[in-house]
């Protein structure tokens, strides 16, 4: 399988991506390679006259090859960590040297094997390697063509067993490599939706923790099991199960697919932006999270990108797809994701975003994070006096809580005011803030007369609600999921597939007659319509008025307005998130469930 995979001419520009905890530390030794291996030939194979010219060559090379390899690929945590040209020719640069030392131990395998005593957990970490540069080469640009590649690769070290011969010897760093290897390909079939090879890979993973902690005596026994914690958490963090008829589970994807976004009518006037950059922030305290991605996080992140065209058949054909094939264009939008950044580093990265945003483009900044409220009163009611959400603080932090050591007349510093986003505003900006403080960007002056929408979510659920925060929040959910979110507050947590798919048919209707609604609306600010020419964000909106609607008709969400989303500027209520016709739709959804008792018939009459 990596043999053919590595066939195929990997990209010769592609971006790195910023380098994680999973990504492996220079080391310090700086030691020849190529010395050490000709040392080795001499000890092993007699004097030196002995060995032919051309298999000393060959090892020279390969350890020139392998040398430069791990140099390149180390310098990619040096690269910077936002902007989007800067890591072109130095990824480049790397991919060449790893498709070269890739071939190169190919066709020299049995000089290798016998002159260099090349062995096969070497090989892996070759093969892991080419999976972490295209799994980086995804985060970059978003196509999530380089993660079915970082999985052939990851695949295949499975499949040809290159870690299994690590156990055997007394090295802890060895199998430390092989944890690592698991962790990677984790979080790569998670954002593929292979959840049925994650328990797979979850299982031995255990079994490999359970082994190295009984062999070694280590310091991170306690991290790597953490580790197991967190993937078994964000495996089990959605409320729903859907179930086929012999109970297995059912694997659901919430990329945009094809007939996801409602179709714009033939003659509707919208605007014509596209949705290029966004950011992705997660800072909620105690969410669940694995490899510096939290649920909310993840969510978010699959409802902007497309489904692919051709995954199942990449991924049961890896190294198939000609080096040639390249998208027309970028079908996804580009993506940062920022977990738990300081107000600089959130600060630096939209900068760089903005700076970068194309013509007659959007920037989206996604907000999941714990709410900032104001210390007092104050004179004047600007957007710095309504507070926002957490940034990291890095220092003054015990268990999570900010020490305030200053007088409480002064604003808290590590805090994501509206007043932040002002100086972005002069481009179309596209906000989503789900916090329990989003109300605080309900405060906004369009001053440059820029599109500009805010998505603002509850600030506070139902007590009677079961309280699922831990394992994401519910209207970052009804973004990604909207018919899992509508079950989940109807009190159901399993349905059969066929209802399933039932249900999902009758929700685009659902979201074609909103879209009606937004685009026939007399009084709907325009900032909306100049919005709705992109799938993604007309998506998003849709989805937002169907959760709006089913809280307002939900009978335990109308105890309290906190209970509602929000939107700057104001959607007219009685022509979208109120509309009779709307609320019929929701009515019969819930009959189709059976669950349409928990909803008010006549919601109107009762606001």
């Amino acid at each position: 399988m990596v043999r053919g995979a590595a066939r195929q001419r990997l990209p010769r520009t592609g971006p790195a991506s910023r380098t994680t905890g999973l990504v492996e530390k220079p080391s310090r030794k700086r030691k020849s390679r190529t010395e050490f291996a000709l040392k080795e030939i001499m000890s092993s194979g007699g004097a030196e006259d002995d060995i032919p010219q051309g298999e000393r060559k060959t090892v020279t090379d390969f350890c020139y090859l392998l040398d430069k390899s791990k140099q390149l690929f180390n310098g990619l945590r040096d690269l910077p960590q936002y902007g989007q040209k800067q890591w072109q020719s130095y990824f480049g640069r790397t991919f060449d040297v790893y498709t070269k030392l890739w071939k190169f131990q190919q066709q020299h395998r049995q000089v290798l094997d016998n002159r260099y005593g090349l062995k096969r957990w070497q090989i892996g970490e070759i093969a892991s390697k080419i999976g972490q540069l295209y799994y980086h080469y995804y985060l970059r640009t978003s196509e999530t063509s380089y993660l079915n590649e970082a999985f052939s690769f990851y695949s295949a070290i499975r499949q040809r067993s290159y870690y299994s011969q690590v156990n055997k010897e007394d090295r802890p760093e060895l199998v430390v490599k092989k944890l690592r290897y698991y962790a990677r390909f984790i979080v790569v079939c998670l954002l593929l939706n292979k959840m049925d090879v994650v328990k797979d890979l979850v299982k031995e993973l255990s079994d490999e923790i359970e082994d190295y902690t009984h062999r070694f005596n280590t310091e991170d026994q306690v991290e790597w099991n953490l580790v197991l914690q967190e993937v078994a958490a964000f495996v089990e963090a959605d409320p729903v199960m859907v179930l086929n008829d012999d109970n297995t589970i059912v694997i659901t994807s919430n990329r945009l697919a094809e007939t996801g976004a409602p179709l714009l009518e033939q003659g509707m006037i919208v605007g014509q932006l596209t949705l290029a950059d966004a950011l992705i922030i997660g800072n909620c305290n105690n969410q669940v999270k694995f490899s510096e991605l939290t649920v909310d996080m993840f969510r978010m992140l699959q409802a902007l990108e497309r489904e692919p065209m051709n995954l199942a058949s990449q991924m049961n054909k890896p190294g198939m797809q000609e080096s040639t094939e390249k998208p027309a264009r970028r079908e996804n939008p580009h993506k940062y994701l920022l977990y738990k950044p300081t107000f600089s580093q959130l600060y630096t990265f939209l900068a760089a975003a903005f700076k970068e945003l194309p013509a007659n483009s959007v920037l989206l900044i996604y907000l999941s994070a714990t709410g900032v409220f104001p210390s007092g009163r104050s004179d004047s009611e600007g957007p710095y006096d309504f507070g926002g959400v957490l940034t990291n603080s890095n220092r003054d932090m015990i268990n999570g809580d900010a020490i305030h050591k200053r007088s409480q007349s002064y604003k808290e510093m590590h805090c994501l005011h509206p007043g932040d986003l002002y100086p972005f505003t002069r481009k179309p900006l596209f906000i989503i803030v789900d916090s329990s403080n989003s109300v605080a960007y309900k405060n906004f002056t369009n001053l440059f007369g820029q599109p500009l929408v805010c998505l603002l979510s509850p600030t506070a659920y139902p007590k009677a609600l079961q309280d699922q925060s831990q394992r994401g929040s519910l209207f970052t959910l009804f973004l990604n999921n909207p018919l899992m979110a509508f079950l989940f507050v109807s009190g159901l947590s399993s349905m059969r597939r066929g209802l399933w798919e039932k249900c999902q048919d009758y929700l685009r209707k659902i979201n074609r007659d909103i879209a009606q609604l937004l685009t026939h609306s007399r009084s709907i600010d325009q900032a909306f319509l100049q919005f709705f020419g992109d799938e993604f964000l007309r998506l998003l909106l849709t989805r937002f008025v169907f959760c709006s609607a089913t809280m307002r008709m939900h009978k335990i969400f109308r105890q309290e307005t906190r209970n509602y989303p929000e939107t700057y500027p104001q959607l007219p209520r009685d022509e979208t998130v109120e509309n009779p016709h709307l609320q019929k739709h929701i009515l019969e959804l819930a009959s189709i469930l059976d669950v349409r008792n928990v909803f008010l018939e006549n919601t109107i009459d009762d606001y």
